[in-house]
């Protein structure tokens, strides 16, 4: 039996068929210029015929099988989808319900180390990724996974220099969450504040720009831009870990730090995971690690699949 694995975030997707005991090569392809998931599925498949079942981990709550992404508009359902497509099951999970299923098969090369020492076997697993938004899961073993909005919560600022920018951003938004400052648009958030507050008066930088000037190091504003990001998502890992206890180890996920791992690594990430006063002992061991794996979610799509 065949079945497509989808993970669909807020910009893009990525397709394979699963066979039962490996899936083909992930296909990328953005969304921009489909009218709903169901044509970007079709456009997948082309000529191919209907696959017998469907998991499509899709960045969104997903209520009855049923989910509106939260960065796009669109809503997903499984039992539309399977109607227009021929497709005789179709299964809607959220993305990091797939991530959280993919972590204890990572491993090696898939992984680069955030410090900490060795996971304690049979703890759970936390995982965050900033990408449109910011996605939050565990995996808790031996076989089950949670699912939260937990990048939805409200971000604690660490000094007064982020606090300063936390209220720039809730003057204009009212409640600022942590994925108002970590995901893409969270970059240029950060950006927008720190100009604003040092009356730069520069245009505004899109992520990626701020991103490569940062690492290229010829402007000031975006290196802090990027090293507040790193910092502001180890002091929210740290966070997890706690509510967690989420001693088998934290990862970071997404489609934003996997283009600067070693600046992630040496910047204020691991020192403010480990900030939380009483804590900071009990922190200290538990390992972090970013996933380097771009199809990290087939993992966990092929273990649902597999369940049936």
């Amino acid at each position: 039996m065949t079945t497509l694995l989808a993970d669909i975030g807020g910009t893009n997707a990525r397709f394979a068929l699963f066979d039962g005991a490996t899936h083909t090569p992930p296909e990328h392809m953005p969304l921009t210029g489909f009218t709903g998931i169901a044509a970007a599925i079709a456009a997948y498949l082309g000529d191919r015929p209907a696959p017998a079942a469907a998991v499509l981990a899709v960045a969104g709550p997903v209520d009855r099988n049923r989910v509106t992404l939260t960065n796009r508009g669109w809503v997903v359902d499984g039992a539309e989808v399977a109607t227009a497509l021929g497709i005789g099951q179709v299964r809607v999970v959220n993305d990091f319900a797939a991530l959280a299923w993919s972590l204890p098969h990572l491993a090696g090369p898939d992984l680069h180390p955030l410090g900490g020492g060795t996971a304690e076997a049979g703890a759970p697993i936390a995982v965050l990724g900033p990408g449109t938004g910011l996605g939050v899961g565990a995996f808790l073993p031996p076989d089950r996974v949670l699912v939260t909005e937990g990048g939805h919560a409200s971000l604690a600022a660490h000094d007064a220099r982020e606090a300063a920018v936390v209220e720039w951003l809730r003057a204009r938004h009212g409640h600022v969450s942590a994925e108002r400052l970590l995901s893409g648009q969270g970059i240029e958030n950060i950006h927008a504040a720190l100009t604003a507050l040092d009356d730069a008066g520069t245009m505004p930088l899109d992520a990626a720009t701020v991103t490569a000037r940062a690492l290229s190091g010829e402007c000031r504003t975006c290196r802090e831009a990027l090293e507040m990001f790193c910092a502001l998502l180890g002091g929210v890992a740290g966070d997890l870990a706690l509510l967690y206890g989420a001693k088998g180890g934290v990862h970071v996920a997404g489609g934003i730090c996997p283009r600067f791992p070693a600046f992630l690594a040496a910047s204020r990430f691991r020192a403010r995971f480990e900030a939380k006063g009483r804590f900071k002992a009990w922190l200290a061991p538990i390992p972090c690690w970013l996933i380097l794996r771009p199809d990290a979610a087939m993992l966990g799509l092929s273990a649902l699949a597999r369940q049936g």
